[in-house]
């Protein structure tokens, strides 16, 4: 298949590649420590030098990897902020973000950013895969053209491929070794090399015709999420005002076998994936002249679920003859997610913004996220402590930690929003405990 293809299967097999993972985020950071652990030589660029630094000092900064794992390979893991050390990689690996714009278009700057260092220090024998999320079409349309325009030819000169992350922050069950990585080639050379990287770290490499379809199946796995949970929530508010209750009625659902998969109410979505990758597809499909009415519709329920909390916030506050203005709320966890100290895209924020406009005085605690940045000021968790929880009017649960002790919180409080259904194992006696 060509020279720099059996040389870079070679270097690939005994180890003896060198791999560069650009961004070392929540996907990564762990992308970066197994390929070290697998016995390759493996540097991790970051134009953050805070996350460097603490790199080089064997700290970390992700829930889920642990200290003495980041410290086990350290002479085989090297930081950097420096884009020359591309120069000396044999595969390359993005894993930069990819957000939504104010208006729901695609922010591609990080790829693009990321694509012009590559470009400027490809050399023939190289592998480059994106994993970041992005619409159909990205890796052929946008990197590869920019890659070419060196003069190198992809498949034979240089190898270039999709590979969707499905990393799951807090998930103590499924991590980057096994569960199944998807990877698609730009050309059938591209494909091969990158499922052979991979089987170096993953129990299951499911290999698929393209790059494109690589792309589809990252979508297609957090659209239909969001969709699901875009009509659990529409539940929700049905049962809300049909006097029902949604938890007992979805674990009632959810006992039988086969054709029915339980999803369940929250506040939002949240987090770098599910609320944002469906807007690519339905983005894309737009320049095709195509209406994404589903994606559309579920983004709309979701969105809107910040407000609907509030409101019930607000009717709960009222039942005790307490208006929102004045009233103490805390707001237990701004992580978007369980188990996790990442709030982009946070239900909590959107929430705090609500109630602060209409001059509640609200703080929040979460033991995972000490400050939070929003807008023009920094908030900063407070401790939970059985006075604070007296002291407040009411207390709503966003994100179900497991590090919460709920019938502490429950003992403790006067009032409660619960919009995780966290408090269904509590005894409560002299608390009120609001539901979803």
């Amino acid at each position: 298949m060509g020279q720099y293809h059996e040389e870079l299967r070679g270097k690939i097999e005994d180890r003896s590649a060198r791999v560069a993972v650009i961004g070392l985020g929540y996907v990564g950071l762990p992308m970066a420590i197994e390929f070290a652990k697998a016995g390759y030589s493996v540097v991790g660029i970051d134009n953050d030098p805070k996350r460097v630094a603490q790199l080089k000092k064997g700290r970390t900064y992700i829930l889920d990897v642990q200290e003495n794992e980041l410290q086990q390979v350290t002479s085989r893991l090297t930081a950097t902020d420096n884009f020359r050390a591309l120069i000396e990689a044999e595969a390359i690996i993005i894993c930069v973000p990819t957000p939504l714009r104010k208006t729901k278009d695609p922010d591609m700057s990080y790829i693009l950013a990321a694509t012009s260092e590559i470009a400027r220090h490809l050399h023939q024998g190289q592998l480059i895969i994106l994993e970041s999320t992005t619409y159909p079409g990205t890796t052929e349309e946008i990197i590869l053209p920019e890659l070419e325009s060196t003069g190198l030819k992809v498949g034979s000169d240089f190898f270039l491929a999709f590979s969707p992350e499905r990393i799951d922050p807090g998930n103590a069950n499924y991590n980057i070794k096994n569960t199944p990585k998807i990877v698609g080639g730009v050309t059938y050379p591209c494909g091969e090399l990158t499922e052979l990287l991979y089987q170096a770290i993953v129990e299951t490499v499911v290999r698929v015709s393209t790059a494109r379809a690589a792309e589809m199946v990252k979508l297609l796995e957090n659209t239909f999420r969001a969709i699901n949970i875009g009509m659990v929530n529409e539940v929700a508010i049905m049962c809300d005002k049909l006097g029902i209750d949604t938890w007992e009625v979805i674990d009632a659902a959810a006992t039988k076998p086969f054709g029915f998969m339980p999803f369940y109410p929250g506040p939002g979505l949240g987090g770098h994936c599910i609320p944002i990758d469906p807007h690519y597809l339905s983005w894309k499909l737009k320049t095709l002249n195509y209406s994404a009415k589903f994606i559309e519709l579920a983004g709309e329920i979701n969105s809107s679920m910040p407000h609907y909390v509030v409101n019930k916030i607000t009717d709960a506050l009222n039942t005790n003859s307490k208006s929102v203005k004045d009233s103490r709320i805390l707001l237990l966890g701004v992580a978007y997610k369980k188990n996790s100290n990442d709030y982009r895209e946070s239900p909590a924020l959107d929430i705090w913004k609500l109630l602060h406009e209409k001059q509640a005085r609200v703080m929040y605690h979460d033991p995972h996220i000490p400050s939070v940045p929003l807008d023009s000021q920094v908030l900063k968790s407070e401790e939970l402590t059985s006075s604070l929880l007296g002291e407040m009017d009411c207390a709503v649960i966003v994100t179900d930690h497991h590090s919460y002790d709920w019938q502490f919180i429950v003992n403790h409080s006067r009032l409660i929003v619960d919009t995780r259904n966290a408090t269904r194992k509590t005894k409560a006696e002299n608390c009120r405990i609001v539901k979803l």
